[in-house]
């Protein structure tokens, strides 16, 4: 089955450019983990798109983690990763809502802030 377009993806691109910027070796240099992004386009558990991001060496994948464990993977609908991505929902308002689930390390997932994405031109 071909994977789901999502909203989400076009965020990802910018994301990927973004590390190699300037900014983003800095978020590197501050952050030094790795994130699993699952992305659902309409149930969390579903048809769901990985993402890795990987701010030990500033890089973003598509596809299962080939490096052990990431500190930390977060689960999301298409929408509302978007809205937790551009700042427009608090990612702890998202937890406790149940539009973003969390599994490995809390200490690893409070680093995962609306600030490690860059600033969206236009999604």
């Amino acid at each position: 089955m071909a994977a789901p377009e999502l909203k989400s993806d076009a965020l990802m691109e910018q994301m990927k450019k973004h590390l190699s910027t300037d900014a983003g070796k800095e978020i590197t240099k501050k952050v030094g983990l790795v994130y699993q992004i699952n992305i659902a386009p309409k149930k969390i558990g579903f048809d769901e798109v990985v993402y890795i991001v990987d701010l030990k060496k500033g890089e973003l994948t598509k596809g299962p983690y080939e490096g052990g464990k990431p500190d930390a993977t977060f689960s999301f609908k298409d929408e509302d990763f978007i809205k937790v991505a551009t700042g427009k929902m608090n990612p702890q308002i998202a937890f406790m809502r149940g539009a973003m689930k969390i599994r490995g390390s809390l200490s690893a997932a409070q680093k995962f802030t609306p600030d490690i994405f860059p600033k969206p031109s236009k999604l």
